[in-house]
């Protein structure tokens, strides 16, 4: 946060200043010269072939020339005819009577507010405003002798429509997911939230992509000083495009050498909208599925958006799976390295024996041995990945078989260590969000590490010290481990198992502290039992 704050007076002075000097900059203003402004906007395009320039005739017997700017490719080009050229140049009547009322109006306020029969006209000055707005699809009205512009929006392109999302798949809920238009993200979510203090704030991020990216928050729910906070990082940053949420959050995250993220991510709009309903906010980015979600606590990444759409016995039962499969994931090859070398005495005698015989012709040390099958389990992994997808998946089963059944016939790796592998590997699968996966991946070689060196007394130690990181570690001034650390007894109904419905009549404490009730009354809601 320190570095944000450091920032804010220099961008403050920076932002200022910028504005300023396009105010008193006389190159960066319409004339009121058609072809002198035509002349301009081609040679700051560089001649562009899909920038599409027509010159036209209006007014009463085609006195007043016009020029029409559009991009080919961004711009609703039926709309284009039938609402614009179409008023320009026929439907010219009411035109001339609006002048004849109001001698005083121009020509542009007349055709703005009397003929345009389009939804969103701006009246336009600036040439960086003006270019911005005709690269992102809208149309560009010049008139002769006016130093003023409309700028129409009427955007169309190309988009994927809105399918499932692919990297969190559930059994029970919406098949929707966010697409790459951020306007119908933003729709998605306000299907779910119909509350007026739902508010959107739009900012533009990138000197050169000058890409949109909304802000959501429930207003009187969300915390005041993290939705400042929010704002502040996002208006601070200064970088040349931005094409992906990832950008974002790697320039606003808490804690960038942690390998835990401390922002979350979903392209599921009822898992945003469930967020916002805790006071959460959400940060949309236009052109990626995938919308940011800030604070993110350790306890986030376990719960999935099935837990809420199932019984809370079920879906209790589920959780503690997933945090089962966690530690597995994390500690499963580190805690054979250890007793395997160290600690046999820990084993049963028959399973002694049979690892002793497994291991009589291993060449290398069971350190040695994970770390191989991880890493040769790592590059299956990432090659099933980017290979098409209609082989991907054979690709990678196959070759995991293979390599495995042929490592043990080899005598190259025991056939425990592939068993404990294939366990870890599957483990770390059963996480609902991706970055957690990742993050045990990472430190799984690190705990085989320690634990090869130092037995169980390494990986307690590991233990210690990752616990430690991870309750210094804060989500926009949320403490990363709440409710555990700090302890919360109200929030544990959410945690490691989920209450019912009923029960669960409060928000997060740490995240919200405005309106924590979420049922004013929770005995009214519980179900009653049946009468006899």
């Amino acid at each position: 946060m320190g570095f944000f704050n450091k920032k804010e007076n220099k961008e403050t002075i920076k932002s200022s200043s910028s504005v300023q000097t396009n105010e008193h900059n006389p190159k960066n203003v319409l004339t009121t010269n058609l072809q002198e402004n035509i002349h301009k906007i081609k040679s700051l395009l560089g001649k562009s072939s899909d920038i599409i320039f027509r010159e036209i005739r209006i007014g009463k017997e085609g006195s007043i020339s016009a020029g029409i700017i559009y991009t080919d490719g961004l711009t609703d080009t039926p709309s284009l005819q039938n609402f614009i050229l179409e008023t320009l140049m026929i439907d010219t009547k009411m035109v001339e009577i609006q002048r004849k009322i109001n001698p005083d109006k121009n020509l542009i306020t007349i055709l703005k507010d009397y003929a345009m029969t389009v939804g969103e006209i701006k009246e336009m000055t600036d040439f960086d405003l003006l270019l911005t707005g005709l690269l992102s699809g809208d149309t560009i009205i010049l008139i002769d002798g006016y130093d003023q512009s409309l700028m129409i929006s009427n955007k169309h392109w190309v988009e994927r429509g809105v399918t499932e999302p692919s990297s969190q798949t559930v059994v029970r809920g919406p098949r929707e997911g966010f697409s790459e238009n951020v306007r119908v993200n933003t729709a998605l979510i306000r299907r779910k939230i119909k509350d007026p203090n739902l508010w959107l704030e739009s900012k533009v991020i990138g000197e050169r992509t000058k890409t949109n990216v909304a802000v959501m928050y429930i207003n009187g729910i969300a915390n005041d000083k993290i939705v400042k906070e929010v704002n502040l990082r996002l208006d601070n940053i200064t970088i040349d495009g931005i094409l992906e949420s990832g950008n974002i959050e790697e320039l606003i995250q808490d804690a960038p050498f942690s390998p835990f993220p401390t922002v979350y991510n979903s392209e599921r709009p009822d898992i945003v909208a469930a967020a916002l309903l805790e006071g959460r906010i959400a940060i949309l980015v236009d052109g990626t599925p995938f919308v940011l979600v800030v604070p993110a606590l350790f306890i986030q990444f376990f719960q999935s958006s099935e837990d809420y759409y199932q019984r809370a016995d079920i879906a209790s039962l589920v959780r503690l799976l997933r945090f089962f499969s966690f530690a597995i994931a994390l500690l499963a090859p580190a805690l054979f390295v250890a007793i395997t070398t160290y600690h046999q005495a820990m084993l049963p005698p028959a399973l002694l024996i049979s690892l002793a015989a497994q291991r009589e012709g291993a060449p290398f040390p069971a350190f040695f041995e994970a770390v191989i099958m991880e890493i040769t389990f790592e590059i299956l992994r990432e090659a099933g990945i980017r290979m098409p997808r209609s082989i991907g998946s054979a690709m990678s089963i196959v070759g995991a078989f293979v390599v495995g059944t042929a490592a043990v016939e080899a005598g190259i790796i025991s056939a425990a260590m592939v068993i404990v592998v294939s366990i870890t590997a599957i483990s770390s699968f059963v996480s609902p969000t991706y970055d957690i996966a990742i993050a045990v991946r990472m430190l799984r070689f690190g705990f085989m590490a320690i634990a090869a060196s130092f037995g169980l007394y390494g990986i307690t130690i590991g233990l210690i010290a990752l616990i430690l990181h991870l309750c210094s570690l804060r989500s926009f001034g949320v403490p990363y481990m709440s409710p555990l650390a700090p302890f919360n007894i109200s929030d544990q109904k959410d945690t490691f198992i989920r209450l019912p419905e009923w029960k669960m009549f409060s928000r997060p404490r740490l995240i919200n502290q405005q309106n924590e009730v979420r049922q004013q009354n929770s005995e009214s809601a519980k179900p009653e039992a049946p009468k006899k």
